[in-house]
């Protein structure tokens, strides 16, 4: 079983920069893959992207492909996205989840194994 904690948000001015981390305790990290989600005031949740369980393979959205990245370190257990060219639309919460089969062709967003609480964002001027 995995416990999942987010960090990192907070509030940053158009075009600027934020790094989320995710760290993990309990068993068996690195034989999950990573999914980050972000979900915008009053809308549904929505899958930002993903990374595999060895850190080699990424996958993004279309809304952040070019402006997020990926990374994670198994030895720490940890998992980060560095969000840059921020704009206010990716104002919200930003959840990671983790699941052992997420990472296929490109991520699949339903039915994590796990999921962290979140942490806050908000790009505003």
């Amino acid at each position: 079983q995995l416990q999942l904690v987010e960090s990192g948000g907070g509030v940053v001015q158009p075009g600027g920069s934020l790094r989320l981390s995710c760290a993990s305790t309990g068993f068996g990290f690195e034989l999950f893959d990573i999914v980050w989600f972000h979900q915008a005031p009053g809308k549904e949740r929505e899958g930002v992207g993903c990374i595999g369980r060895f850190g080699t393979r990424t996958y993004y959205a279309d809304s952040v492909r070019g402006r997020f990245a990926i990374s994670r370190d198994n030895t720490k257990e940890m998992v980060y996205l560095q969000m840059t060219s921020l704009k206010p639309e990716d104002t919200g919460h930003y959840y990671c989840a983790a699941d052992r089969t997420a990472f296929g062709s490109n991520c699949r967003y339903a039915g994590m194994d796990y999921w962290g609480k979140g942490t806050s964002v908000t790009v505003s001027s």
